[in-house]
């Protein structure tokens, strides 16, 4: 019963604090006003700038900043126990995320869709500006060739998943079609495409499963995690430069039934098979494991806040929204239901993992302890996912689905929301050299080809420097501490737009001040690991001073900033842009 009551409670609390605490932001802080010409009724070009039905938007949004972020990140972080995570994904979900995804959609739809770390140019200084980027284009690089190693490795580890991860591009391009083209409703359309979706998921569990080898050139020789790389990375090129109608809205859109429809599974599984929580309630020292504190705030960041969501609100989003209103139920909205999935992740991994034996015939709490049993072995991201998909495979089982196609269908809701945020992702490091180029004076980076082969490039030289497709690993220490620092620099810009409004500024602060002390525990503690690695091993050299780099350009922003606002209380001046 425990798990029920986490569900149900957690379900509650994001339902009263949408209709408080976000329709109080929308209203009274950031004044949403249906009446303002929004950029994508400004500029609608037909590209970035695109009119969208709510519906449509918020499943856009919403499988943009989810991904496999609400996944992992709870299915790690509650080895420090259930209740913390429990805790920060509901408390940290509403009053932190939600007010930064917000935000960030806001300000960003006043400034003509532009993204955050631009923003940042015009409300505090040039050189922030410059600063700011140069972290989210790092952040997004490593986002990239990370995400590129998850799907392969979703799709060695469930094969069955593959074909309909593949087949729904061309299922999205043909909804797009028929939605703006033939100007179809799009709600009937999106569940036949669900259908569809449905059955491919079947033929790929049944009769379909695709399983890639090594692919030997001469002396040299391709692991399929690399040629799954190299096929992801033409997939998004082509991806970011085509007209968001073409294939990011329809197969976003469709994404987002497919979100419901796992929740309404995950829910009917709970309720059926009833999951005792077997993992521990408080767990300050697990073995190998880093201190909770700051680590439990940079470890579960999609579900609670991510830096990440700040680039979507102000990247795709902002260009795409027809009414301010929207703004409320897309920006607020969306980051409750990430933190609903986030509770349905730590009731699988809590619960769920435990209610049939694994083959070594290991259940109920010895079934959590063995895979929990240390830091390194719940690290991988085999084990991460492996978790989630065990677990709500098992409470599935209990609604008549076999185990082995409930694990494909949650490894295909997974690996079909790790390639929306690889899709999202490219489109927004096009958006980001853009600026970037604009700021630093190289014109031929504005040009969207340009931009997005210097992204794809980038993130592929990444991904496959070691070879094995992996090397997203090397820069992977610092994303967890970057990203949650990319969360407080947000808020801090959002502080600032309030604060030359006039507006109250406690609702930002308080949050930005707790994202920066966790962030800047974290790299602390990072820092020291990194400098003992260097002096003793003559290892991560490179992590040294990147991280070093990054403190630097925090302090700087964060001097600027801190005066801009001082400034701003003092003259009150006014800025609608």
């Amino acid at each position: 019963m425990g798990s029920i009551l986490l569900a149900v409670g957690a379900a509650a609390a994001y339902l009263i604090a949408y209709h408080t605490y976000g329709k109080f932001l929308a209203r009274k802080i950031f004044a949403l006003d249906p009446s303002i010409r929004t950029p994508a009724v400004e500029i609608n070009d037909g590209t970035d700038y695109v009119p969208t039905k709510k519906g449509i938007l918020f499943g856009h949004h919403y499988t943009s900043i989810a991904g496999t972020g609400p996944i992992v990140g709870p299915a790690i972080g509650i080895i420090w126990g259930w209740v913390p995570a429990f805790i920060w994904v509901t408390v940290g979900c509403i009053f932190m995320g939600a007010v930064h995804d917000l935000g960030a959609l806001v300000i960003s739809m006043r400034h003509r869709g532009r993204g955050i770390g631009d923003i940042a140019g015009d409300l505090i200084s040039a050189r922030v500006r410059v600063m700011f980027l140069c972290i989210i284009a790092l952040a997004l690089t490593i986002v990239l060739a990370i995400f590129c190693l998850v799907i392969a490795t979703l799709f060695n580890m469930y094969p069955g998943a593959v074909f309909s991860v593949w087949i729904q591009i061309p299922i999205a391009m043909a909804l797009g079609h028929m939605i703006y083209k033939s100007k179809l409703p799009a709600l009937p359309l999106s569940l036949v495409a669900l259908v569809v979706l449905g059955a491919a998921v079947y033929v790929g569990e049944v009769y379909c499963g695709i399983i890639l080898e090594n692919i030997t050139i001469g002396s040299l020789t391709i692991v399929p995690r690399v040629t799954w790389s190299i096929l992801l990375l033409i997939y998004v090129f082509i991806a970011s430069v085509l007209p968001v109608t073409w294939l990011l809205q329809p197969r976003d859109y469709i994404n987002g039934h497919v979100l419901f429809v796992i929740m309404i599974l995950l829910a009917a599984g709970v309720l059926v098979s009833r999951p005792e929580i077997v993992a521990p309630a408080l767990e300050l020292h697990p073995k190998g494991a880093p201190p909770i504190l700051p680590f439990l705030f940079v470890t579960i960041a999609c579900g609670a806040i991510s830096g990440f969501h700040c680039l979507v609100s102000s990247g795709t989003t902002s260009k795409q929204i027809r009414h301010e209103t929207d703004a409320c139920p897309i920006g607020y909205g969306s980051m409750l239901m990430e933190g609903m999935l986030a509770v349905f992740v730590l009731v699988a991994v809590a619960g769920g993992i435990g209610l049939l034996a694994d083959n070594a015939g290991h259940i109920g709490e010895a079934r959590w302890a063995h895979h929990y049993e240390s830091w390194g072995a719940a690290q991988g991201l085999g084990a991460k996912v492996g978790a989630f998909v065990n677990g709500s495979a098992n409470m599935l089982s209990f609604l008549g689905i076999k185990v082995a196609l409930g694990a494909t269908i949650m490894g295909v809701f997974v690996a079909c929301f790790a390639g929306t945020t690889l899709d999202t992702a490219t489109r927004l490091q096009r958006y980001v050299i853009s600026e970037l180029g604009e700021g630093i004076g190289v014109k031929p980076l504005r040009n969207k080809y340009i931009a997005t082969t210097v992204a794809v490039v980038a993130a592929g030289v990444l991904a496959l420097y070691d070879g094995q497709g992996k090397g997203g690993l090397l820069l992977w220490p610092l994303f967890g501490a970057t990203n949650q620092l990319l969360a407080a620099l947000a808020f801090l810009v959002i502080t600032v737009y309030l604060a030359r409004k006039g507006k109250p500024i406690i609702y930002t602060l308080i949050p930005f001040f707790i994202m920066l002390a966790m962030t800047a525990w974290a790299i602390t503690y990072k820092l020291n690991d990194f400098y003992r690695d260097y002096t003793q091993n003559n290892k991560n050299l490179h992590l040294l001073i990147i991280t070093s780099v990054i403190v630097v350009l925090e302090i700087w922003m964060i001097v600027e900033s801190a005066m801009t606002i001082i400034q701003s209380r003092a003259k009150r001046i006014p800025t609608d842009n």
